[in-house]
């Protein structure tokens, strides 16, 4: 692999529900500095402008909070990804909450519109909320559902008005594409805390999941070899990893932090492994909330696991 690497920070957090993970991506750099790492002087790196104004206005829809905002991010996290891409870089995106990943999926689509697209998600969550079903309103929750132009409206809790409707028809239709992936080629490691409508869904769409306790159980190794035989028929493979599938005893400092996750170790090895594979065409880290953290312990987890990542990378 010769591709530059670019990096893509993404500063947006609101799709959480809760404030700080907009610092995520400078604590990571503050964790660089501190190991005395060139990594950022080394490689170039773009900021997508974000809307965190809107933290200080009404949410708008209960069930999508912010929505009009999180399409705009969308939407901006789309162009950056997709001309990185037709530069033949590398682009490794560095975001606050989840929710701009639905972007990220449509920027590589953008470039890429007939390939099929395999995702790993290595995430506590599976992100497969819709408005209609969410519990909590927050959009970091549902980057998955717009990927895969899903309402999941079998499991439909909550009534939407006309504007929030039209807002999420557009938001699952960025690029114009919907849907960008199918269930068939998606892969859930470390998923251990969904609610009923998500475990519906992967269910009832057979979606393949590895749990924590079985990536121990069977090693690393396995466990790749297994995703990525799984994805053979797709053309490229997107990696995201939301910090939140470490344990909480390694760090606390992510929004939703869920038991029985995978060490630090685990994860660098995880992603090394993966992103050699020359399918990978972009990996992505999520949701470092340094305010809820210690010494900033997950901004440092995240950028061993980043190092690990991109030194694979170089050296495939």
């Amino acid at each position: 692999m010769t591709k530059t690497l670019k990096i893509i920070e993404v500063k947006s957090e609101i799709g959480a529900g809760t404030r700080g993970a907009s610092l995520g991506v400078d604590a990571i750099k503050i964790a660089a500095l501190d190991f005395g790492s060139r990594f950022f002087k080394k490689h170039k790196s773009v900021e997508v402008p974000n809307e965190n104004h809107l933290l200080l206005e009404s949410t708008g829809s209960p069930f999508a909070k912010r929505i009009s905002g999180i399409l705009t991010m969308v939407e901006r996290v789309s162009d950056e990804v997709s001309s990185t891409l037709s530069r033949d870089e590398f682009p490794i995106v560095l975001a606050g909450d989840h929710s701009t990943a639905a972007g990220t999926i449509a920027g590589i689509k953008r470039v890429y519109p007939k390939a099929k697209l395999g995702v790993v998600w290595i995430d506590a969550h599976a992100d497969l909320h819709s408005p209609y079903t969410t519990p909590s309103g927050n959009m970091h929750g549902m980057p998955l559902a717009m990927a895969l132009d899903e309402d999941n409206l079998d499991a439909k809790v909550n009534q939407l008005d006309q504007e929030t409707i039209n807002y999420w028809y557009q938001l699952k239709n960025v690029g114009k594409i919907a849907p960008k992936i199918s269930y068939r080629d998606l892969v859930l490691i470390s998923a251990r805390d969904m609610e009923r409508p998500e475990d519906q869904l992967v269910k009832k769409n057979k979606v393949k999941i590895f749990s924590t306790a079985e990536l121990r159980k069977r090693g690393v190794e396995r466990i790749v070899i297994e995703t990525l035989k799984y994805l053979d028929h797709c053309d490229l493979i997107y990696v995201s990893f939301d910090v939140d599938s470490l344990d909480p005893t390694a760090s606390r400092g992510t929004g939703t932090p869920v038991a029985q996750g995978l060490t630090e170790r685990e994860a660098g090895n995880l992603m090394s492994r993966l992103i050699t594979n020359q399918k990978v065409c972009c990996f992505e880290i999520v949701e470092v909330n340094p305010t809820l953290d210690r010494e900033n312990q997950m901004a440092e987890h995240a950028f061993e696991i980043l190092i690990k990542a991109t030194n694979a990378f170089r050296n495939e």
